[in-house]
């Protein structure tokens, strides 16, 4: 770790610990998906936030980060689309009809995708990860390092795989609890639509956020 410039390694993770156990707007969003479509949708949204989070450690490393954080226009225009983003999303969700015949298992692998890509442009969108992860992983990297390129990646993996296995457990947790309800058709398009109501005040809340 000392040649890539890591130090305080095991705060780093206690840390990340910490802020995953604080529940937030991603844990928001998984909780949504998991108690609306499942423990696989909850999950396939973690894995999706976990993959934006590593993008975000990525773009903190070769410098993306800070130029979009120092551009007034940049942070607008990310905070306008994942806000907007997050507001289709919802009044999609909300604009659910019933159910028809059980979907076939090829739509329900692509639906599963969509679900990942969805949760991991919501990530990336997020002005305010964006700004966390340009203030948090450089307490934990020497500014002199020679290889700190390579050292905010490791820390951004850390951070991501920690926060897959946090929000995997979530998601499991959440789906599991509303499993019985979920059965009752009518039951579980209620609770789609809840929660696509809750995405859209997500929405609405971040496209509204200062710099």
């Amino acid at each position: 770790m000392d040649s890539f410039g890591i130090y305080n390694f095991g705060l780093f993770l206690a840390a990340v610990l910490l802020l995953n156990a604080t529940p937030g707007p991603d844990t928001a969003y998984i909780v949504g998906r998991s108690v609306a479509q499942g423990r696989s949708a909850g999950l396939m949204s973690a894995l999706g936030i976990s993959a934006g989070c590593f993008i975000h450690a990525l773009a903190s490393a070769i410098g993306l980060s800070a130029v979009l954080a120092a551009s007034a226009t940049a942070f607008m225009l990310i905070k306008l689309a994942g806000g907007l983003y997050l507001i289709y999303l919802g009044i999609r969700m909300m604009l659910t009809k019933p159910a028809g015949a059980a979907a076939s298992a090829q739509s329900d692998v692509r639906s599963l995708r969509t679900i990942f890509w969805q949760a991991m442009v919501t990530n990336v969108l997020n002005p305010k990860v964006i700004l966390f992860f340009l203030a948090f992983i450089p307490q934990f990297v020497h500014a002199d390092a020679p290889h700190k390129t390579v050292g905010f990646l490791l820390l951004g993996t850390a951070f991501a795989l920690i926060s897959m296995g946090w929000n995997s457990g979530t998601a499991f947790l959440a789906g599991t609890l509303a499993r019985r309800a979920g059965n009752n058709p009518r039951v579980k398009l209620w609770l789609e639509r809840t929660v696509g109501a809750a995405f859209v005040g997500l929405g609405v809340k971040l496209a509204l956020t200062r710099q």
